[in-house]
């Protein structure tokens, strides 16, 4: 290679490297940007925060009951006195996380197909279900739980169709998301044989994608047992009615006692999907290279 040529190839280069400090440091000033607006929005006070803190930690500690060595017994029974009902309404709890992603993960798996961009030719029905699941997943579920108790009533029903909507939303993207990375040679294949469209979508892009699904809606689960703990403050059943009493009623040991039974609950809700999950994917690809 001629000198004339390095030095061409070395401007380009550094050319090159300068446009990509510049893009670079273009990117980082829109963040810090953003970031000092959202602040000043936001009204980010570290003052206030400061202040804060100490009060935010004495309410914490004010929840914790006074447990003597010698009356342990009788100090954790007074703590956890609800605890029969309290149970029966975690695992309440649990049903209605467990009944909304069942019904919302088989909406998002029938929406999530004509929702991928590689896999329909119509603009318009792609369009529709984008739509479609961008407005289930936009709006808070306590706000469908409000929805759904007005006019429904009171009750788990209400909390599982608002759970079972925003899921719907929530995993239908996912899925399609998903399902925009398959490999199209298996489609192709199948569609070559003469399948119709829902046998392509079964043959072909399903099996590909199923472990992943699986894996998402099994995260999807552990954070519906968190919102339906949540919603319950609306009255749409479940533990959260019943922390959200405690709270207005100043029930201040009833209050940890209840949040540390939510914790546990969700605990082992997330050990037991980490437990499926690692079987779904096989032992082997959990080994250290």
């Amino acid at each position: 290679m001629s000198p004339g040529s390095l030095d061409g190839f070395e401007r380009g280069y550094r050319r090159q490297q300068a446009e990509k400090r510049l893009r670079t440091l273009g990117i980082g000033l829109v963040l810090a940007a953003a970031l000092v607006a959202s602040a000043l929005i936001g009204e980010v006070d570290p003052a206030r925060l400061a202040a804060g803190l100490p009060q935010a930690w004495a309410y914490v500690w004010g929840t914790v009951p006074v447990l003597r060595a010698e009356t342990l017994g009788a100090d954790l029974g007074e703590w956890y006195w609800g605890f029969g009902t309290w149970l029966r309404l975690a695992g309440e709890t649990v049903l209605m996380g467990f009944t909304g992603t069942v019904l919302g993960g088989a909406a998002g798996l029938l929406l999530c197909f004509p929702a991928s961009r590689n896999l329909v030719q119509g603009r318009a029905l792609h369009f529709a279900c984008r739509r479609v699941l961008e407005v289930a997943r936009t709006v808070p579920e306590l706000v469908y739980a409000l929805i759904f108790v007005y006019a429904f009533g009171l009750g788990p029903f209400a909390g599982v169709l608002a759970i079972a909507v925003h899921t719907a939303g929530a995993l239908g993207k996912l899925f399609a998301e998903v399902n925009e990375n398959v490999d199209p040679g298996p489609i192709e294949g199948v569609r070559a044989a003469g399948a119709a469209w829902p046998a392509i979508m079964r043959l072909a892009v399903l099996p590909q994608v199923l472990p992943n699904f699986a894996s998402y809606a099994l995260l999807r689960f552990e954070i519906n047992v968190r919102s339906a703990s949540a919603i319950g403050i609306v009255g749409a059943g479940g533990i959260g009615e019943e922390l959200y009493l405690s709270v207005r009623q100043f029930e201040y040991p009833d209050i940890s006692a209840i949040l540390l039974l939510i914790i546990a609950l969700v605990s082992i809700i997330d050990l037991g999907c980490e437990a499926v999950r690692h079987r779904l994917i096989g032992r082997d690809a959990l080994r250290m290279v």
